[in-house]
């Protein structure tokens, strides 16, 4: 029989040791949710330390990633590749150790956590994904899709907003393995939590539609296990155990205090904790029979096996199936599927009437939702304006046993509302794209992409691909006015790390965008697309489009048989006033080059000679865009037609008109430049 408190005082042992080693770090959350630690992973997760990356584990998630010796401590102790000198090494440069978890750094981490409320937001997606897969893929007698996912989180998390907003959708999901525990423990870095955190947390997660457990305490391994046992019992709800707890158990003058929760303990209080658990051990050492209770390296892979058994009679039984399954959770698409898609989209609306680059998203979408089952798309309250929705995707729903509902036509849905959650819808896009099987997209106006702009900002942390439409990208959106009027999104949003940002100027560009933001493994990727109509422009190869930019016309475009003199560069919607002030200027035997940049990262991205062969040294350029003027200077332009004020609330062309966004303003400047 496993000792329990013995295995509980590893982890605070552990926790206390690494962050005193590396004078930074949160003791307290480690040392008070340790029993429940014990519980969890001693006796019901599923997963194999041998395989972080087997399919049918069970997923951990801790939200509250400022304990990350918490989890640190139970990947060394269970048998990961994480040895005992990573957690000596603990917050250190290019540890494996880092200060709050991070996906493809440790092994066994499932999610980048830390920001509060988006690790319980993630498992959401987890959850929503595993239960997906399960109807799509599982059949009679063969289940190879079935497990849980389990979350630990703290008051921080569930004060968070983003909180309500997955939880809610949790329980509409009624996503019945989803396992959360609640480390009720009452503080926080500026210490009790009841004057500023009055919640009846339990009522407020029965109103979700979750199945409420507890409060129970959480440092009673026999009582946390029980409540584990009774939650995975649960049919069609996801289930919240509250569990009361201590911060910092076993320190005699820290527990309880704020004092435990981010800084070292200190040599003498760490000694003192020692004696009051009873743990005679030198710091970082693990007697034998702890480790051995720990180690689960044996039953992981025992599981690991039984699965494979599974997956094999089922291979047999549905080869077919299961050769989508395997290349869908490999991540890997169609062979020449971006391509086909793509002529296609340009072979049936070439020269077709102008429409919106919403709209254009759209059409490419049919194409591309129909090609990839595993496109998983939705909008927050948004989609008759966002235009997510195509015939291949019917809505998700849900019948009342919890089960996902089909359609007359027999097909899952693979398209979900959201409601008004942008943060939210992110954040669990994150979770979906990490459990793996689906590539999820979603919808909003690009203004509110600052709702959600931390969640996009982890999702480009971790790699992974989620795609973000983001339509009414600019004061075209017009009479709503300056509140729902993108000026600065586009540039503040090229400017997060490992984030495509494409603003296609039509049809052909818009196809390109999609078919490389699919085709980004590691890379989430924004549209940012137009609510006004624009005609269709393409005069060059597809594969330029991909390059981020290219050019568009040159003067022979418009009658004129002589050398560039200046190059505009324009994005999106501005791409066609670009073109109309280079036929004005043309009129003036002015003759310019247009460049089109639907993705300014992707073109910087590009080889040295490339982009001196769009962008030539010693032409003066001029940038279009509606929108601030910052990011363009990079460029060397001498002259940038954008907007640095908020928009006003009118019609569209009248606001084209008052900000300066014509073809004659365009030329004007360009005469200007040229006459410097």
């Amino acid at each position: 029989m496993a000792n329990t408190q013995n295995m509980a005082n590893a982890i605070r042992a552990l926790a206390m040791d690494a962050v005193q080693a590396a004078n930074s770090g949160h003791p307290g959350a480690p040392m008070g949710m340790a029993d429940m630690a014990v519980a969890l992973w001693g006796r019901h997760l599923k997963h194999s330390p041998h395989n972080p990356q087997w399919f049918d584990r069970d997923r951990f998630v801790l939200s509250n990633g400022h304990g990350s010796m918490l989890l640190y401590a139970l990947l060394h102790l269970s048998g990961y590749k994480l040895p005992i000198g990573e957690l000596k090494n603990f917050r250190q440069l290019h540890s494996k150790t880092p200060g709050h978890p991070e996906v493809d750094v440790t092994p066994g981490v499932e999610t980048t956590t830390g920001p509060l409320g988006q690790g319980i937001t993630n498992a959401v997606g987890f959850a929503l994904a595993e239960k997906l897969l399960a109807a799509e893929f599982n059949q009679s007698g063969h289940r190879i899709v079935n497990h849980h996912t389990y979350t630990f989180m703290g008051d921080g998390c569930l004060m968070e907003g983003i909180s309500h907003e997955a939880c809610a959708l949790a329980g509409a999901w009624k996503l019945n393995k989803l396992i959360a525990l609640y480390d009720d423990n009452g503080i926080s870095i500026d210490g009790q939590v009841a004057p500023w955190f009055i919640d009846n947390t339990a009522q407020r997660f029965a109103a979700y539609g979750w199945n409420v457990i507890g409060p129970i305490d959480g440092h009673s391994v026999e009582a946390v296990d029980r409540a584990i046992a009774d939650a995975k019992n649960s049919a069609e709800k996801p289930s919240l155990i509250i569990c009361k707890t201590h911060i910092g158990k076993g320190s005699p003058n820290r527990a309880n205090t704020a004092k435990a929760h981010g800084e070292p303990l200190g040599a003498d209080e760490i000694q003192l904790t020692r004696e009051s658990l009873g743990w005679p051990h030198a710091p970082f050492e693990i007697p034998h029979e702890v480790s051995t209770d720990w180690d689960a390296k044996a039953k992981g892979l025992a599981a690991e096996t039984e699965w494979d058994a599974r997956f094999a009679a089922y291979k047999a039984a549905h080869p077919a199936l299961a050769a989508e399954f395997t290349r869908r959770m490999k991540g890997e698409l169609p062979k020449n599927f971006a391509q086909t898609a793509v002529d296609a989209v340009i072979a049936a609306h070439t020269k077709a009437e102008t429409v919106a680059s919403r709209k254009a998203s759209q059409i490419a979408l049919e194409f591309f939702t129909a090609a990839l089952p595993e496109m998983l798309g939705g909008s927050a309250d948004l989609t008759g304006s966002n235009l997510t929705n195509t015939k291949s995707t019917p809505a998700l729903r849900f019948d009342v046993a919890g089960d996902v509902k089909r359609g007359e036509d027999g097909r899952l849905g693979r398209h979900i509302n959201y409601g008004v959650r942008e943060f939210g819808m992110a954040a669990i896009m994150n979770g979906v794209a990490l459990h793996g099987g689906y590539i999820p997209y979603g919808g909003t106006f690009l203004t509110f992409s600052d709702y959600s702009r931390n969640a996009i900002r982890m999702a480009a942390l971790m790699k992974r691909r989620v795609v973000h439409v983001f339509t009414h990208d600019s004061i075209g959106l017009g009479e709503d006015g300056p509140t729902h009027q993108s000026i600065e999104h586009a540039a503040s949003l090229r400017l997060i790390p490992g984030l495509d940002v494409w603003r296609p100027a039509d049809t052909a560009e818009t196809a390109v965008a999609w078919a490389v933001a699919l085709q980004n493994k590691n890379k989430p990727t924004a549209l940012l697309l137009s609510r006004q109509n624009l005609p269709y422009l393409r005069k060059t190869a597809l594969d330029e489009i991909s390059k981020g930019a290219y050019v568009l016309s040159e003067p022979a475009d418009v009658g004129l048989k002589k050398k560039a003199q200046a190059v505009i560069i324009a994005t999106g919607s501005e791409v066609q006033l670009a073109l109309q002030a280079q036929a004005l200027l043309a009129t003036k035997k002015i003759a310019v080059r247009v460049v089109s940049m639907p993705a300014s990262k992707v073109f910087d991205a590009q080889k040295a000679d490339y982009k001196l062969q769009v962008l030539p040294q010693g032409l003066p350029r001029i940038a279009v865009e509606m929108g601030v003027t910052d990011g363009w200077w990079k460029y060397g332009c001498a002259a940038v037609v954008g907007i640095d004020s908020y928009g006003e609330s009118a019609p569209a062309p009248v606001l084209f008109r008052h900000f300066g966004f014509t073809p004659e303003n365009v030329a004007q400047t360009v005469q200007k430049v040229l006459k410097k």
